[in-house]
């Protein structure tokens, strides 16, 4: 598919009222452009339509690169709404371009998903599934919306939970709450076989904190997991830290257990 601009004003600005642009400053003599070039346009034909590319040749069209500040190639604009969105220079590898792209994409569920992380951090949790599952029903696939869907059903179906955030990888700017909702789950599992927990003094308060945390008594379970932390740091690989940094996730930094907790935490660390 030809992605060179011919009408700049007609391709890049009007077209991004209607769909994201995303512009490659490129030239013939440019070595890295040629490697980022087929990376761009290997994810355009992929997006389905959610962004499209458009190639710019800075030797046949100076007066575009300096009307946009274009000081070094390759240099990649995303185009809204007839503006710069976002940028960057330099020929990054695939997986660094889909990571830029997830963040600079303007999502479609944006403010419906802002107002659910709002809601959840109110503790207004009914009314956030609602409005996330409706997200997804439209949109199967949304990842910020699975996870912090999973975030809210972690501790009423925890299946379905997992379930929400398989799919969510390292590259993903999800992954973190992701991994929380898998660390919950994996330390409550070891509830089902306490048996293969290593002996230690510590092993009775680190079941009873995984017993809180399972029952939502958030303050009782980091008291107890910061415990085993000041008692034995590595025990069960390091779990009472993971356990605290997954619950410390899943409120939000912003919640008043995670603030009551934080200092104790790192102090227990340290």
């Amino acid at each position: 598919m030809n992605h060179e601009v011919h009408d700049f004003t007609k391709d890049v600005i009007e077209q991004s009222f209607k769909v994201p642009v995303v512009v490659d400053f490129w030239a013939e003599w440019c070595g890295p452009c040629k490697m980022l070039g087929p990376i761009l346009e290997r994810l355009a034909d992929q997006s389905a339509g959610k962004w499209v590319l458009a190639k710019v040749d800075t030797d046949r069209n100076e007066d575009l690169a300096v009307r946009y500040g274009v000081r070094g190639i390759p240099n990649v604009k995303l185009f809204v709404d007839g503006k710069v969105a976002s940028e960057f220079t330099g020929a990054l590898p695939e997986r660094a371009v889909v990571q830029w792209l997830e963040k600079a994409l303007p999502d479609q569920n944006r403010k419906e998903l802002e107002t659910a992380r709002q809601l959840i951090q109110e503790g207004k949790h009914s009314e956030a599934q609602q409005l996330l599952e409706t997200v997804l029903s439209r949109t199967p696939a949304n990842e910020q919306g699975r996870a912090l869907l999973a975030a809210i059903l972690i501790w009423q179906d925890r299946l379905r939970a997992v379930d929400l955030v398989r799919n969510i990888q390292e590259h993903s700017t999800h992954y973190s709450l992701a991994d929380a909702i898998r660390t919950f789950d994996e330390l409550v599992g070891k509830m089902d076989h306490p048996e293969l927990l290593p002996q230690d003094s510590v092993k009775t308060t680190y079941l009873a904190a995984i017993y809180d945390m399972r029952s939502k008594q958030l303050d009782a379970a980091l008291d107890k997991f910061i415990d085993v932390i000041r008692l034995n740091r590595y025990y069960d690989d390091d779990g009472a830290r993971r356990a605290c940094l997954a619950i410390f996730k899943l409120l939000g930094e912003e919640n008043d257990v995670t603030k009551r907790h934080r200092r104790d935490f790192s102090s227990a660390l340290h």
